[in-house]
């Protein structure tokens, strides 16, 4: 009798106009850096196609934000081992459906970009991460002769910086809560 009392409970608490806000999208912040390692042979892949960001939406110019990690790309840069090529941070929604946004860097020319990417990202104990990055070389005419490529799939653990190591070509990705209350401070004195 007990288990029908609380199943009926869970039942109304699913079905109450409240439960539709408890499953709901949380506001993050995702930065990435993509790098090359200086060190890693470079592997030209196939040229990226011509749909690189297909069923990816793009982010709005207003959802970027200023990047947080300059520290973290300032060692980068002054090291000979890494080269950075794409620095970016925005807002976005994200819950237990996978969102994909398309991120690109540089001047477009027939619809691809010297950088291209897509990340889809999907909300659970860590975040799922699948990136899915080009690198492209494009010749006087526009056209894309090489691509390098980082395919990527991770289970990161937000609010940390987490790096995805795919050989030459690498992603720093820091995934933050822009809702979640902020950890309390650690006190000075820890009382007796």
């Amino acid at each position: 009798m007990r288990l029908f009392r609380s199943l009926t409970l869970l039942m109304t608490l699913l079905m109450s106009p409240f439960a539709s806000t408890a499953f709901a999208d949380d506001l993050y912040q995702v930065e990435m850096i993509l790098v090359r390692q200086n060190a890693v042979p470079a592997i030209v892949s196939r040229a990226a196609p011509e749909d690189w960001d297909a069923g990816a939406q793009r982010i709005s110019p207003d959802s970027f934000r200023t990047p947080s990690l300059n520290a973290e790309v300032e060692k980068l840069t002054a090291s000979n081992e890494y080269t950075v090529l794409l620095h970016k941070a925005w807002q976005q929604s994200l819950g237990e459906e996978a969102s994909k946004v398309a991120i690109s860097e540089g001047k477009e020319q027939f619809g691809q970009f010297p950088i291209e990417g897509t990340l889809n990202l999907k909300l659970g104990r860590f975040t799922d991460v699948d990136a899915d990055f080009w690198v492209n070389r494009i010749d006087a005419n526009g056209m894309v002769i090489a691509s390098e490529r980082l395919k990527q799939e991770s289970h990161t653990k937000n609010g940390l910086l987490n790096f995805l190591d795919n050989g030459h070509l690498g992603l720093l990705i820091k995934i933050t809560s822009l809702t979640a209350p902020a950890p309390r401070p650690v006190p000075d004195e820890i009382p007796d």
